[in-house]
């Protein structure tokens, strides 16, 4: 595929500031700290990303800054603290904006040293009734904004007027992120189609004897060819039983013969996500057993997919895939007794233990609600969210056939609500099981050719 071009206009960046600061309280004030660096081991870091909710109203993507939304400010209502110019640091580290580039590039109306953080913030502070501040997620910084309070209170009695109430600024920044605008789309595309080059790069190169971190490094590669810097998340590649592993992270055993292979990978491209699985036979075919059940998973997936629809409730794809999976349980012997009441008892959990999706976006496993007042959440328009049964059974598991044991299958597309339906963002990836083995034949082929 060729590298992507997309982006996150800097228009919308403002778009997202003033929404946000449209439904803040009267006199109040929100206050977003950039992600912490982090240590990976003695003097060197782990790759910097920035936080998703920093990055969603700024697109700026340093450390030590603090962006302040304060609506009705005389002089600006965007104010960003980030680190001053430095031509040492940036010999070493790398460009950096400075208050000048925040305001130039970024769009600050006022941007300070971050140095001067304890000397200027108390100020915007005071005098606002309500501070929206998201408590809990950075101890260090929440102390500091106590400290920020703490000394207007102390100076009280010459006048200064402390915020009275915190508000946690999730809740309405978490519901912005939930709908997606079409440049957002078109990114998450873009991420969709990276991750979708990869998986299928994994099926033309898989084969028995392959180690399954070598198939993990033909993500990398793809995921790095292909534009994107980073996974959204840590790959899972789990051969045979490790398939039943829902985290199954280690990727260092053998892929062998007559296994399956599970695949659970996506690129992060501009801070957005995909995130894709596929499940297929190392050597290329299927087995009975192992068809009979992945032909389950995927009846449900579809059931799933075309109820994924604007109007219809958060739960219902996993409802459709609980009924889809119970029945061909039932219908293979792997579960007994009556569709109705095995739902009701939740016996399918023994193979098909999470539920059918999350949201998608900024972060992998990504923000909003999916209850609101006590019930399920309406699908709308914008909204983006993974479909993704499975069945894994056990190879410990002795109360079923042996021809079933060890067998995980995890079938898992990327799906936006449109106005009328939906669209799958990875449906480019082969899942039905005369498209997976053509596929993998036609490359085993080739590799043949070149060996002889």
């Amino acid at each position: 595929m060729t590298k992507s071009s997309v982006s996150i206009a800097k228009k919308e960046f403002a778009e997202r500031r003033q929404e946000l600061m449209a439904m803040m309280e009267p006199n109040s004030i929100a206050i977003v700290p950039a992600a912490q660096v982090k240590v990976r081991n003695r003097d060197c870091d782990h790759a910097y990303r920035q936080d998703s909710d920093f990055i969603y109203l700024s697109g700026f993507e340093e450390p030590e800054a603090v962006l302040v939304l304060a609506p009705g400010r005389e002089h600006g209502e965007y104010v960003l603290f980030c680190r001053e110019r430095d031509r040492t640091m940036e010999i070493w580290n790398g460009y950096r904006a400075g208050p000048e580039g925040a305001v130039k590039d970024f769009g600050a109306n006022d941007a300070f040293p971050i140095g001067d953080l304890d000397d200027i913030l108390p100020g915007l502070i005071e005098g606002r009734e309500r501070v929206y501040y998201a408590m809990g997620n950075l101890p260090e910084f929440d102390r500091q904004v106590m400290n920020w309070v703490n000394t207007i209170r102390s100076k009280a009695r010459t006048g200064a007027n402390p915020p009275g109430e915190f508000i946690d600024l999730h809740h309405l920044l978490h519901d912005m992120r939930l709908y997606k605008s079409k440049r957002e789309i078109k990114v998450m595309q873009a991420a969709a189609d990276m991750s979708v080059a990869a998986h299928i790069r994994a099926m033309e190169v898989c084969e028995p004897g392959m180690m399954e971190y070598e198939l993990e490094a033909e993500f990398l590669h793809e995921f790095t060819r292909c534009g994107s810097r980073a996974p959204a998340y840590t790959s899972i590649v789990g051969g045979g039983a490790n398939g039943c592993i829902l985290h199954y992270i280690e990727n260092n055993a053998e892929l062998k013969d007559g296994d399956l292979v599970l695949i659970d990978a996506g690129a992060e491209y501009q801070y957005y996500a995909a995130d894709i699985t596929r499940t297929f036979p190392i050597n290329g075919t299927f087995s009975e057993p192992q068809k009979a059940l992945y032909e389950l998973v995927l009846k449900s997936q579809l059931a799933a997919i075309r109820v994924a629809k604007p109007g219809n409730p958060w739960n219902a794809p996993h409802d459709a895939t609980v009924k889809v999976i119970t029945q061909g349980l039932v219908k293979l012997g792997l579960l007994t007794g009556k569709v109705d009441e095995l739902i009701e008892a939740e016996a399918y959990r023994q193979f098909y233990m999470h539920r059918a999706g999350h949201w998608l976006g900024m972060d992998v496993h990504d923000v909003g609600d999916y209850k609101v007042g006590g019930e399920w959440r309406v699908l709308e328009e914008g909204m983006v969210l993974t479909i993704e049964p499975g069945i894994y059974v056990s190879p410990d598991d002795l109360d079923v056939d042996e021809k079933w044991r060890g067998i995980g299958i995890r079938i898992e597309d990327d799906v936006v609500i449109t106005a009328k339906g939906n669209k799958v963002l990875t449906a480019k990836v082969p899942k039905k099981v005369d498209e997976i083995e053509a596929l993998m034949a036609a490359a085993q082929k080739q590799r043949n050719k070149k060996r002889k």
